[in-house]
């Protein structure tokens, strides 16, 4: 999270402060255990988003699969989820969209590592990219380009945002699940 707001990717102080007690003192064991499963599951969205970051730059290709042949969006988005946490994903971003097991959130409800869709072909769900904080997320675009960093609040992207999917053991939404609509 720190290499995140180092970059203006999450807003300074957003990395919780480690080794320091409460200011009402120690917590109970119980407590100390949540933040501990809390702590993990921040540290594995964090991994996972570091993870995409490590792409940037990378060419785009259509099909593609690898940092070596260059992404397209959901080869990227499968590679980092595969090669991060273990989850494979299905090859196409609706597909992605619709996979079981992925739970449905609102636009305000976004985390670090959430996959974000888009309608950027005249189809809903087809674009994907990760968010990583702040209001921006990792894709890879197009022909022509390279992995890269974007804001969601960009006109553009606002038109087209179609949805978000949040894969539940890395930020915890099985403890606390909001799903949209």
């Amino acid at each position: 999270m720190r290499l995140l707001e180092q970059r203006g990717l999450l807003p300074v102080n957003s990395t919780p402060a480690t080794g320091l007690l409460p200011a009402n003192g120690p917590q109970p064991a119980a407590d100390s255990a949540d933040k501990s499963l809390l702590g993990q599951m921040r540290s594995t969205a964090s991994d996972l988003v570091v993870s995409a970051m490590n792409f940037i730059g990378v060419r785009y290709r259509r099909g593609g699969n690898s940092a070596a042949e260059g992404f397209d969006c959901s080869g990227f988005t499968r590679h980092v989820f595969e090669n991060s946490i273990g989850l494979v994903l299905p090859r196409r971003a609706e597909e992605q969209a619709k996979a079981p097991g992925l739970l449905k959130i609102n636009a305000s409800d976004l985390r670090p590592g959430d996959l974000v869709f888009f309608n950027t072909l005249r189809a809903t769900f087809s674009h994907v990219g990760i968010y990583i904080g702040d209001g921006k997320f990792i894709h890879a675009p197009r022909t022509g380009s390279e992995v890269r960093i974007e804001d969601m609040r960009e006109s553009y992207w606002v038109k087209r945002f179609t949805g978000a999917r949040r894969v539940p053991q890395i930020n915890g939404s099985e403890l606390n699940n909001n799903p949209a609509p």
